[in-house]
């Protein structure tokens, strides 16, 4: 029997699942459409109630997929989605939010995050979103792709009251740069990393090594991969998975537990980064 599906914690107190239903690519093709709203309501069924998506996801056709998948169900599912850098002025960015609450049929929105960093001051942004959370349009908010750098940047321009409850950055096997600078200086703020392709988009899938610990475990390499992210307690992953029976790969991957010499093997083959590098993005 599959374990119970573990959390994590955000600043603000509320617990996310470690392991939710990504959307990227999700909603672009009307064929797919009815196979990829059973993957997400098949990953509700099954604990991941963290849902992250954005409108930039198929021009908004991912947010509506997300809004069908959760109809009748709202209030077991976390939603997240993200406002462009474009869009991030402050007029802008409550105009956005009301186009993304109208596609995913809902009142509010958990978590509402500024996709990267683009022209528009932090300031502004943040202000929008302070006043989104006032008006109960987003329940908390928080940032993508921010650097050491940015994430510093932005406890600056809010010292006080509600801060980033998140970075969804890259991080997998390999693309392991954060260990070195962002990923410390979130655990020491309480800010938890969301990784955004954790088995590199399915690249990692037909890795050599991966496969040996697989066969070990009699896994798969994505779930291995999958799996080296979830270790961490202050990490959570959201892959995209099309289908019903790759939700359940992914979940049981949450169970999948590494000795030393996974761990060994794992990083001979994807070794830690050596010198700090410039935050990588897909």
């Amino acid at each position: 029997m599959a374990s119970a599906v573990r959390t994590v914690a955000l600043p603000f107190g509320d617990r996310i699942p470690a392991l939710g239903l990504g959307t990227w690519h999700m909603g672009e093709d009307p064929d797919r459409r009815e196979m990829e709203l059973a993957a997400l309501e098949r990953g509700l069924d099954l604990g991941l109630g963290l849902v992250d998506t954005a409108e930039m996801y198929g021009d908004g056709a991912a947010e509506e997929l997300v809004g069908d998948a959760i109809a009748g169900r709202r209030d077991d599912v976390f939603v997240v989605t993200k406002v462009l850098p474009t869009n991030a002025s402050h007029a802008k960015t409550i105009a956005a939010c009301e186009r993304s609450l109208r596609r995913l049929g809902t009142d509010y929105i958990d978590l509402y995050l500024l996709h990267w960093r683009g022209v528009t001051r932090l300031e502004e942004t943040v202000e929008a979103f302070h006043e989104l959370v006032e008006a109960g349009k987003i329940l908390s908010w928080g940032v993508s792709n921010f650097d050491v750098a940015d994430m510093e940047e932005l406890f600056r321009v809010a010292p006080e009251g509600p801060h980033a409850q998140v970075d969804q950055v890259l991080y997998n096997l390999t693309r392991r740069g954060i260990e070195l600078d962002l990923l410390p200086w979130c655990r020491a703020h309480g800010i938890p990393i969301m990784a955004y392709s954790p088995i590199e988009q399915g690249r990692l899938a037909g890795h050599p090594a991966l496969s040996k610990i697989a066969d070990r475990h009699g896994v798969t390499p994505a779930q291995v991969a999958l799996a080296w992210v979830l270790r961490q307690e202050s990490v959570c992953a959201i892959p995209k998975a099309g289908t019903p029976a790759h939700v359940d790969e992914n979940r049981a991957a949450l169970d999948l537990r590494f000795g030393p010499m996974d761990m060994a093997e794992l990083d001979a083959a994807f070794p830690p980064a050596a010198e700090p590098r410039p935050l990588e993005m897909l």
